[in-house]
């Protein structure tokens, strides 16, 4: 069986039609069908039910899926290494909004003073965007505040973050040492976008509280939420490391909510087959021990 033929079996399963797959491959149709007929012929089994011009994976083909990604993505990693070692060192990391705004810009400049030669590889998203890219080897490891839940990513936790209610100068919570959650029901919320772990850990607590969610402003960052509650627009919950400098100048006020544990992780995230290279070792020391250098 070639990899070719695993890469043509993956495409199918993951579209469900033989048409869909030989598009993205730029590859005819007849050579798809000849493929997946190569591999059931071979090992005399079948890995597609098809009805009504359909295909739907039989048992079999569930788990042959599992293992013909799982080589395809070694492969990839067997490809990049000997590539990258007869040119050059590299680590692609992936970090979160928040952890890309406040973490991730010394972490970087700590693993280049260890190793200047090192070329770092920076992609920031949301938590649904990274754990992808990680799944399909696009990320060698991530730093990510969301909740991970793939049984094929090792989650490690890094470094401790608290969330916190913002507003800004003249709200009636500027000032306040703390407020209950409950408080939020009839504020206009300015908030990160669905699949940003912050997002989700907030909706998360008002839905269990069955609290009404009043969103405004839906952010891809976290400057322009800083600058929505600046400008009076409505409050926010964000991680207290964002807002440090705006408190500090009192252009922002931060409190607690009473009543709900917004304490959290930001967490390493790695494939469980991913070799552990030296500068994937490297960020991990680095992370794990960032507060105490910074102290």
């Amino acid at each position: 069986m070639t990899n070719r033929n695993l890469e043509i079996f993956v495409a199918v399963a993951e579209h469900g039609k033989m048409s869909a797959a030989a598009k993205e491959l730029f590859i005819t149709q007849s050579s798809v069908s000849q493929a997946i007929a190569e591999i059931e012929r071979e090992y005399g089994v079948r890995l597609f039910d098809r009805l009504s011009r359909s295909l739907y994976l039989t048992d079999t083909g569930r788990d042959f899926l599992t293992y013909a990604k799982k080589a395809l993505n070694l492969h990839r990693e067997m490809d990049d290494f000997l590539r990258d070692t007869s040119r050059i060192r590299r680590i692609r990391i992936g970090a979160t909004v928040t952890v890309g705004t406040c973490l991730i810009s010394p972490l970087a400049s700590l693993l280049r003073r260890q190793d200047p030669d090192l070329h770092i590889e920076i992609t920031v998203a949301n938590t649904h965007e990274l754990e992808d890219k990680l799944l399909h080897s696009q990320l060698d490891i991530g730093l990510v505040e969301g909740q991970i839940t793939h049984p094929d990513l090792i989650v490690d936790p890094a470094m401790e973050d608290d969330m916190v209610l913002i507003c800004g100068e003249g709200h009636p919570f500027f000032g306040k040492t703390g407020l209950p959650i409950e408080a939020l029901a009839d504020q206009p919320l300015i908030l990160r976008e669905q699949g940003s772990g912050t997002r989700a850990q907030f909706e998360e607590a008002m839905e269990q509280r069955r609290l009404p969610m009043h969103i405004q402003w839906d952010c891809c960052n976290s400057e322009a939420i800083l600058s929505a509650v600046r400008g009076g627009h409505g409050v926010s919950v964000i991680s207290r490391r964002l807002v440090e400098d705006d408190t500090r100048e009192g252009k922002l006020w931060a409190c607690p909510l009473t009543g709900v544990d917004f304490r959290r992780t930001f967490d390493l995230v790695y494939h469980k087959d991913k070799l552990i290279t030296g500068p994937m070792s490297a960020f991990i020391d680095l992370c794990k021990t960032f507060e105490a250098r910074e102290a």
